[in-house]
Order: structure tokens, then sequence, then C-alpha cells
């Protein structure tokens, strides 16, 4: 059993646009190459993960040791189906799909993550907010559609119905922040450790469902 993961990035001008009112340009994209960074790290250091592909329309922000995958450009959820396709012939049994802008997310978040989803056969990791997904694991196949955007969450759960299958829904921290606007940016402040140093937003409350 060969479990890859894939981490799509988007194009360098569409990073993070909506924090440009919080950081400048140069800002915006060192966090997220650290992001990307974070991501990558954690996903060399986890025990359940064989190999890392990165989906990019950029594959020279791909770096060494990563596989890069062409963007068709269709959409998150095309490039992503994609992706899966192509790595059928690189002997991939299971998948996990991580987002690159998970700040905080450790190789040990993402053990504890696929090893729920191989109990249950799938599993989700929601957004702080209880809406979005951050990560997606299958199992057993890549034959799941993916339904990334707004509301995926409840998106993902109908379609896992739809196959009978009850995902796993690990409360994990690592997984659950993800950086898209200013109001996600204090929560950096808290992190023990944190490399990261984003100083001009006001220091508003952070929040979790968790």
């Amino acid at each position: 059993m060969s479990c890859w993961a894939v981490v799509p990035l988007k194009a360098r001008r569409f990073g993070k646009t909506r924090l440009a009112g919080m950081l400048d340009e140069a800002a915006r994209a060192g966090l997220v190459q650290t992001m990307l960074e974070t991501v990558l790290s954690a996903l060399s250091g986890a025990h359940e993960i064989d190999r890392v592909a990165v989906v990019s329309s950029e594959p020279e922000r791909v770096p060494a040791g990563v596989l890069a995958l062409p963007d068709p450009g269709q959409g998150l959820n095309p490039a992503l189906t994609a992706a899966a396709d192509r790595l059928l012939d690189h002997g991939a049994s299971s998948l996990l799909v991580i987002h690159a802008d998970l700040p905080l997310v450790r190789a040990a978040d993402i053990d504890r993550f696929v090893r729920a989803g191989r109990q249950q056969g799938m599993a989700l990791a929601s957004d702080r907010h209880g809406t979005g997904t951050n990560a997606l694991f299958i199992a057993d196949g890549l034959d799941f559609p993916f339904r990334f955007g707004t509301n995926s969450l409840s998106r993902h759960l109908a379609e896992a119905r739809l196959r009978r299958i009850t995902p796993a829904l690990p409360a994990l921290n690592g997984l659950a922040l993800d950086i898209d606007t200013p109001a996600d940016l204090p929560c950096l402040l808290p992190a023990a450790g944190s490399p990261f140093t984003p100083s001009r937003w006001s220091p508003t409350p952070c929040t979790t469902s968790l």
C-alpha cells in the first residue's frame, strides 16, 4: 500500500489576495512560502506518508524530492481529480489531500489524521469555522469526487454518505487553522515556536469551533 499526499498550490498572482489590506505583496509571498515549507516539512516527517506531490501551474516552485503535477487551470477540484488519476500510475492506493496554508501543522497531526482515516475508510479535517475542508484522506482507492470550495465540509460529508462511508473527523488544531482572511492572522500570535512573524494587524480574538 502506498500513501501519497497531494498539496494544491495556487499561482503567485492568486496567493492570499484577501490579506492585501493587512500585508504587502512581499509579506504575503513570504507567508505563502513559509506555510508551504511548513506543510511539506510535516509531510516529510510523517510516518504514514510515502510520497508527496504538489499540484501547481508553476512547477519551478516545487522543491526537489517532491513530484510536480500540472494544474490544468480549470479549478481546484478538476486539478485534484487529474492528480489522483496520475498518481494511480505511480502506485498510489490511498491519498491525502492537504492544503498549503496550514501554518501550525506538524507530522504528528498528519499521522493521527491518516490513521483515523484508515480505520473509517476516510477522514476529513474541518477548518476552525467548521465549514471548510483543510484535509481529506481516502483510504482505499482514489475514486472520490472532490468538493472543495464554499461549505466543502458538508458537501464532502454528503458525498461520503452516498457511498455509505462514515468519515473520521478528528479534531486536530494543526489541521484546523488555515490563513485566508485578516481574521485568521491573530491565530498565529499565541503559537509557541511559530516561525511566523506578521506584524501589521489588530490583535482581534481568534475563535475556533473545535
